[in-house]
């Protein structure tokens, strides 16, 4: 068990979004669902308080809290994409249904959570000895909302 873990805070939610959220990543399962045992402002006895799941290895607590509070940028989720199709396998599921794109490789899902579909190789191409290759595929990255990996390897290669 991880000294630290997220705790994402949902109204109701937590044991849908915990589920969508395994289904899409190796490493991942529900560990544990902990229900409310009286009334309160969490909910009625009896329903889904906390869900405690492993996203790709990593702990994480879906908590039920009772408020809606809007999930912001200021934390987000980065997913290292070892190719295009796992970056658009990711990417399709977490903006569908309510979801909705942004800029740069960034989405919310439908939940209201930011997440980075991050290639592996963008690291290498931003930080590339060809100081000139990782200016031209920063820029077209910036122009890009879904990344592709053959136009950012193109822009960084001159082409």
């Amino acid at each position: 068990m991880s000294k630290i873990s997220p705790c994402l805070w949902f109204n109701g939610e937590a044991e849908e979004a915990a589920k969508f959220y395994v289904s899409l990543l190796a490493d991942s399962r529900i560990d544990k669902v902990q229900k409310n045992p009286v009334d309160g402002p969490a909910g009625k006895a009896g329903t889904v308080l906390v869900v405690q799941f492993t996203l790709a290895g990593q702990e994480y607590m879906a908590l039920n809290g009772g408020t809606r509070f809007e999930f912001t940028h200021a934390i987000s989720f980065k997913i290292d994409c070892v190719d295009q199709a796992e970056v658009d396998r990711l990417w399709d599921a977490l903006s569908s249904n309510g979801g909705s794109v942004e800029r740069c490789g960034w989405l919310r899902d439908r939940y209201g959570i930011s997440w980075q579909i991050v290639p592996s190789v963008l690291p290498q191409l931003l930080g590339g000895s060809d100081r000139a290759g990782a200016q031209r595929a920063m820029q077209a990255m910036l122009q890009m909302v879904k990344l592709d990996i053959a136009a950012l390897k193109k822009a960084y290669d001159g082409g």
